[in-house]
């Protein structure tokens, strides 16, 4: 049996305890590191971006027209569904804008459920928007009344949403923002007063140029640390009517096609998302045209004016040059219940049920955002652009709900379409506009 003598003990021990030391060191500076690393983590602000097809692949019912009653026969322009996702220290927002009129007929209560049960996000993380093309199919979920190509790619569509999505959120990487501010005269006030053969005058869906119209395009870059350009997401006010009823062509409209422009031009591996402001009494220039013109030489109304959409979406877009790489991200949700009136009447009745609207509020940074779930008059947005505290404020209609039109009070007294057409009674607007507000002074 071998001797050890106290001697080698000692020196054994004393290596030991060095070893000890150099590790217990080691460990302190890898935990030193994590923390660093962690803390840093937690201030820079994280995107995704992700695009998916969601054109019809059968004839669909077409939205938008209750005079149209045929099937879709053939398709101009491809539809989309596009999702920015952003991340900062466990917080997380997600934009979704899809080609389509909205989500009506408890279709949007029915896909945030799902998408919120399967992400684990907050209701104040998620806006579920459409540009509101009205050249798109209908979303149905009434198996008994909805027609089976509707119901079919309604079911296809929670398939694709939620694919999208978490493309989005597993493909995050830093990204630097910026936001600027451009102008179109791509939408016009719709509300004309006509005067019938004896004088008595009426307010007609039709072109008033001397209407209130928000001209601004707000655009929002996101871009590598590197420079290399994620995504291009605008706002802008208008219908997307540039095509009527009688058209059964599927298309994005003015802002689809805008879509694709931008991204045609900035590269496609950019995606440009684009928002519908409050644009309840706007519509295109050239308004509910009864097809694409094919005619030789003649460049198509939607293409042109989602042309000219599309170019001062690349312009601003361009002039973007202060970037960020941080950015705070905040969040709120409320359902209201607002003072109501029955549709498809002016007058008000006593006791009439109160209408719910979703409002969503959120901040990236020192970029805005806040969403109505109605179809917005273009008053009510600039009346909270101009109330928020924000430099950029993106006003998203169409979006985490589908209550109706939702007019400013003193256009009741001059009725029309969108009064006689709302649920809403004429002192909801003010509540509204003072919730979105406190909201965003809140985040």
């Amino acid at each position: 049996m071998r001797e050890v003598s106290v001697f080698s003990i000692k020196r054994i021990g004393t290596r030991s305890v060095r070893w000890t030391i150099v590790i217990v060191f080691i460990a302190c500076l890898f935990l030193t590191a994590s923390v660093v690393e962690s803390r840093e983590s937690a201030g820079v602000l994280r995107a995704g971006t992700a695009k998916i097809d969601i054109t019809p692949k059968k004839s669909v019912k077409m939205a938008g027209y209750r005079s149209r009653k045929g099937l879709s026969t053939g398709v101009h322009d491809p539809l989309s569904a596009r999702v920015v996702a952003f991340a900062n220290n466990g917080k997380r927002l997600v934009l979704v804008s899809t080609d389509l009129i909205g989500f009506s007929s408890g279709t949007a209560e029915h896909f945030r459920k799902i998408i919120l049960d399967e992400f684990e996000l907050e209701p104040g993380e998620l806006f579920l928007s459409a540009i509101h093309t009205h050249a798109g199919p209908s979303l149905t979920i009434d198996k008994k009344e909805g027609h089976p190509h509707n119901l079919e790619y309604t079911k296809s569509l929670e398939a694709k949403l939620i694919e999208v999505i978490r493309k989005s959120l597993n493909n995050m990487s830093p990204v630097h923002t910026g936001a600027g501010i451009g102008y179109s005269p791509v939408g016009v006030n719709r509300r004309e007063l006509r005067f019938d053969s004896v004088g008595n005058s009426e307010i007609k869906l039709g072109r008033n140029p001397y209407g209130p119209t928000d001209k601004e395009v707000l655009v929002m870059k996101l871009a590598k640390p590197d420079g290399v350009v994620v995504a291009a997401l605008f706002d802008y006010a208008t219908h997307a009517t540039c095509l009527g009823g009688k058209n059964y062509i599927i298309s994005g409209d003015v802002p689809g096609l805008a879509e694709q422009f931008v991204e045609k031009i900035l590269g496609q591996d950019v995606i440009a998302p684009a928002f519908a402001g409050a644009s309840g009494n706007i519509d295109p220039w050239f308004r509910v045209l009864p097809a694409i013109n094919t005619e030789p030489g003649w460049i198509p109304e939607p293409v042109l004016l989602g042309t000219m959409l599309g170019e001062e979406v690349v312009h601003v877009f361009r002039d973007i040059g202060e970037v960020s790489g941080g950015g705070e991200i905040r969040t709120a949700f409320v359902t209201l219940e607002l003072p109501g009136k029955p549709r498809n009447q002016v007058t008000m009745e006593k006791d009439c049920p109160p209408t719910s609207l979703n409002i969503t509020a959120a901040r990236v940074g020192d970029i805005a955002f806040v969403s109505i779930g109605a179809e917005v008059l273009t008053e009510i947005g600039m009346s909270i652009k101009a109330a928020s505290p924000y430099k950029h404020t993106f006003v998203i209609t169409h979006c985490n709900g589908s209550a109706g039109y939702l007019p400013p009070e003193h256009l009741y007294i001059q009725g029309g379409y969108e009064i006689k057409s709302s649920p809403f009674a004429p002192q909801a607007a003010d509540i509204v506009v003072k919730q979105a507000t406190e909201m965003l002074y809140g985040l």
